[in-house]
């Protein structure tokens, strides 16, 4: 893999809850810079396309996945009308660990189905046992989702390999959640991700060794 391919496919981010215009105006810049995407939160998604060219990224349902189907069926409609080239969407683990897996699924469905851009279905993997999160991305992949994502990046865990090998059996996947360095970010590639969610993206890039 080339310095460049490994730069676009890092999703550089930045998503506190205190993230201001200026936090977001310079991920973007350095994203431009870095040959890397950047996923931001929604409310930016508009502003941001005067900061540079790049993939926009942004989340749905953030972080906990457990808003109204209609109220994050909008959100994705009106973030992709922002300028939102790609979606990560919080899953509804609640419906999941309850045994609706019909209403799960229904929801990302609706979502998916609503917008003309890729759905991530982010599962927060390290909350799930190995046959919730089969569930959780068998179902999403009913759902026509593009992508598998591991993490929001605000659980205790976040990305493993073990979790990645398994998400990757049904969907590519954005590992994403603890991916502070280019060794560990280089790790869930070769685990099958493909991509990474992170917001030292500018430290895993300079780190690229090949």
């Amino acid at each position: 893999m080339e310095r460049t391919e490994f730069a676009a496919a890092i999703d550089h981010t930045v998503l506190g809850p205190e993230t201001t215009r200026e936090d977001v105006r310079g991920t973007v810049e350095e994203a431009a810079e870095y040959g890397m995407n950047a996923c931001i939160p929604p409310c930016y998604v508009e502003d941001a396309a005067e900061y540079g060219e790049v993939t926009l990224v942004t989340v749905v349902g953030f972080p906990h996945g457990q808003n109204s189907p209609g109220a994050k069926r909008k959100e994705a409609v009106e973030a992709w009308k922002a300028g939102a080239d790609e979606l990560d969407v919080v899953c509804n683990r609640g419906r999941l660990l309850g045994g609706e897996d019909e209403r799960f699924h229904d929801e990302l469905a609706e979502i998916v189905a609503a917008v003309p851009v890729p759905v991530k279905v982010i599962v927060e993997a390290s909350e799930l046992d190995e046959a919730e999160l089969r569930r959780a991305a068998e179902l999403a992949v009913e759902a026509d989702a593009a992508m598998l994502k591991t993490s929001t990046g605000f659980a205790e865990g976040g990305a493993s390999v073990e979790a990645v090998e398994i998400l990757a059996e049904y969907l590519p996947v954005k590992a994403s959640g603890g991916i502070g360095d280019y060794e560990t970010a280089r790790t869930m590639l070769a685990a099958g991700a493909e991509r990474i969610g992170a917001s030292s993206g500018v430290a895993l890039v300079e780190g690229f060794d090949g």
